[in-house]
């Protein structure tokens, strides 16, 4: 029989230990949350809450607090991913323009924000003033001839080489974590994984430093991927100021996928698609909750950048354009084409970018960060400075190339043979033969294409922030619009072709080219991320082109097929596979006939598993298991012999059970008998207090039998977010399947390398 003493004692250590001790329910880095889990305990928070909202006035302010708490939370992540995404734009602005000179009267001034403030500007010259002045001006008061080109490319260079060597070294030296778009991270964090400093404070201000840099430096890479990023630290970071979210993982995600339309809301001023991103392409879990929520601080950051109006032309979005010609149903084949064209861009991307990228990891390149970004500056500054077309940031390329030829543009894409005759309004001006500039322009888009594909690849990847969303436009966007000068030029000399008769008469404005560009840079987009929804939603949000929906859906959809069918993976998805991340996508599809027994561990041939019975092991017997071992958790059995199946106790939880007992209560020795058991087992007299840790045991893990097909298996753990799943037959443990053993067997199916899934 029990002696008194100690019965009296392991009382007093049963009720001490139903209090909650610090870092209970946490996890470690790198590894996943248990979503079920998650959300059971946000569910008694959110009882206890209600029923002691009825015993005083204080506690129901406090339940108001807390249900107000997530619009709050929303609030404040719209207004700060706002006011990041205007002081970017404003930055990039000004340092984008001082690689080519600087304002005299004021040297933070943009050489447009200089112009605007010189009496001396003529309407034709507007780009032209004397208080902007080029390097070359300034430093050997020569502006044309040979010396001059010279010193103003050397000076391009040099400033291009001081801003990526300034963020290449911020980005490693602060915050690694900083570096690429962000996207792939994102998307696994939102699916549960657990990546500590990803989102945190030195990030956020690290990558937004850094952000300004490489966009200015003019590599091929954007800032809009990056925002994603930068909206989700926000979001961390405001959650940490709430304990409904800093102490939830699951809930901290619903901010999290709300982040995200913030993100790509400023980075487009899309808030529409901002959400459809978040909802088709980012996030895991996606409640009605969270859709309203998203909707609420993707408006909030839309708000807070018009505010500040970085571009000066009171819109949003740099790429605004008007088109005065509706489109017609011939068109469609040649927007098909840049669909295809968009599908097979996506795919060679995506492949090449892989690959490179997988050499980049395996080799000493990847040891060279600091190097490798020089030299692909260099040689992008070196080869792009002589094309206007990449030598201007590729924002103002794209917007260049969606704009419709109006009488006052001085593009030379718009440098037609104009008729001395022509009568007409100047918002309907009707087709007309291209002149020299249009023709000089298709040579250099046609190369500035080629230079694109090429560097692009390289680039994204790189330890800098890179995103993919403008460099893939910008080489849809000059596809496109080469393909919309020629159509328009074939409509022009042969308007009498069939095709062309019943809607291109001569003197009329039939085709838009800047149309066909935009239509490519969905494309392009398409083909690299494999978005359409929200694609289109974005492209017609970004450019204000409502009644071209139908074309951009065509492409956008002909890309995606051309794309699926060289494979399923988009960029962001390969990525995730490349770095090893536990992530199960909701698009695959497991179609094997495999049963649980299949996958669980221990397989035949390996040692039995590892397991806790429910009264009869020591503390020294648990933290020597736990010391040998690496695994996440431990099934809790009635006996070894029986092997019925108790609970699961989480690795973790167990360390700091036993750690804060050993701390705070007295008799906790080695030798103490561990239990889960709601009552102390018979211990003979003068033996050492035992230790109750039934509260940290998880009595409804959730169990399969072994015969569940491994569909079965992978829908449940994809749709329920499971960390484990236990195997029985007839009540007793067989084995365990973890989210690993499911992503290692897709991949062994899939005839992939599974010890490519690092991460657990």
């Amino acid at each position: 029989m029990v002696h008194a003493g100690a019965m009296s004692g392991s009382g007093n250590l049963m009720d001490f230990l139903d209090e909650p001790f610090p870092d209970v329910g946490t996890y470690e880095d790198f590894h996943t949350i248990d979503w079920l889990r998650e959300k059971s305990r946000d569910t008694d928070r959110h009882r206890k809450i209600t029923s002691k909202s009825k015993e005083s006035i204080w506690e129901f302010i406090k339940s108001l607090l807390d249900a107000w708490s997530g619009w709050v939370v929303m609030l404040l992540i719209g207004l700060l991913a706002g006011t990041l995404a205007g002081v970017i734009d404003l930055a990039v602005d000004w340092m984008t323009d001082l690689k080519e000179g600087v304002c005299l009267s004021a040297f933070w001034y943009s050489h447009e924000q200089c112009c605007w403030t010189s009496n001396e500007t003529t309407f034709e010259d507007r780009d032209k003033c004397p208080l902007w002045q080029k390097w070359s001006e300034l430093l050997v008061n020569q502006s044309e001839g040979a010396s001059a080109y010279i010193l103003n490319y050397l000076m391009y260079i040099l400033w291009a080489l001081l801003f990526a060597f300034l963020a290449v070294s911020l980005v490693r030296v602060f915050a690694p974590y900083a570096c690429g778009s962000g996207i792939p991270e994102i998307k696994t964090i939102l699916s549960g994984f657990i990546i500590r400093g990803y989102l945190g404070k030195w990030t956020l201000l690290i990558k937004t430093v850094t952000l300004v840099l490489v966009v200015s430096s003019g590599l091929s890479l954007g800032k809009e991927g990056p925002l994603v990023h930068v909206a989700c630290c926000c979001g961390n970071f405001f959650s940490s100021l709430f304990s409904k979210y800093s102490k939830n993982e699951g809930k901290r995600r619903e901010v999290l996928s709300a982040a995200a339309a913030a993100g790509v809301s400023v980075a487009f001023g899309a808030p529409i698609g901002g959400v459809l991103f978040s909802l088709e392409e980012v996030s895991y879990y996606f409640p009605l909750k969270t859709l309203w929520r998203s909707f609420f601080a993707a408006l909030v950051a839309a708000f807070t950048l018009r505010s500040i109006n970085p571009f000066g032309n009171s819109r949003l979005v740099l790429f605004y354009v008007e088109y005065h010609t509706p489109w017609y149903m011939a068109e469609l084949f040649p927007f098909i084409l840049l669909g295809v064209f968009g599908g097979l861009w996506g795919t060679l991307f995506t492949r090449c970018n892989i690959a490179w990228c997988r050499r980049r990891k395996t080799t000493r390149l990847g040891k060279y960060p600091v190097l490798e970004v020089i030299v692909v500056t260099a040689i992008t500054a070196i080869i792009a400075y002589p094309n206007p077309y990449t030598r201007q940031s590729t924002s103002e390329l794209i917007s260049e190339l969606f704009n419709d030829c109006g009488a006052l543009e001085s593009s030379q894409l718009c440098d037609y043979i104009n008729d001395p005759n022509m009568t007409r309004p100047v918002d309907d001006i009707p087709d007309r033969p291209a002149g020299v500039g249009v023709y000089t322009a298709m040579w250099q888009l046609a190369l500035a294409l080629i230079f694109k594909i090429v560097i692009t690849i390289f680039t994204f990847g790189m330890k800098i922030p890179s995103g993919l969303f403008i460099p893939s436009m910008a080489v849809g966007a000059m596809a496109g619009r080469m393909v919309g000068i020629g159509v328009e030029q074939l409509a022009y000399h042969h308007h009498d072709w069939i095709i062309f008769r019943n809607w291109c008469r001569p003197g009329a404005d039939c085709v838009t080219p800047g149309l066909y560009a935009m239509v490519g840079a969905a494309a392009c987009l398409g083909g690299v991320t494999r978005m359409t929804v929200s694609l289109v939603v974005i492209m017609f949000e970004l450019t204000g082109g409502l009644e071209y929906i139908v074309p951009l859906m065509a492409a956008a959809v002909t890309s995606k097929w051309v794309a699926d069918a060289f494979g399923k993976e988009g960029i962001y998805e390969a990525h995730i596979h490349l770095n090893g991340y536990p992530f199960l996508d909701v698009k695959d599809e497991f179609t094997h006939r495999t049963l649980a027994t299949d996958v669980m561990r221990p397989r035949r041939g390996e040692p039995p598993l590892s397991v806790l019975t429910q009264d009869s092991m020591t503390v020294e017997d648990v933290e020597t298991l736990i010391k040998e071992t690496d695994y996440n958790g431990f099934p809790v059995v009635v006996s070894r012999d029986s092997e019925r199946l108790i609970g699961f106790a989480q690795r973790r939880e167990l360390i700091l059970a036993i750690k804060n007992a050993r701390q705070r209560q007295e008799g906790i020795v080695s030798n103490s008998i561990m239990y889960f058991t709601e009552e102390p087992p018979e211990l003979p007299a003068n033996s050492p207090h035992p230790l109750k840790l039934r509260r940290i045991l998880n009595l409804s893990p959730f169990t399969v039998t072994d015969h569940t097909p491994m569909e079965t298996v992978v829908d449940i753990f994809r749709k329920l977010g499971l960390r484990q799943c236990l195997v029985t037959r007839s009540g007793r443990l067989l084995g365990i399947i973890t989210k690993k053993d499911v992503l290692r067997h897709m991949a062994q199916m899939a005839n992939q390398d599974p010890e490519s899934i690092m991460f657990n």
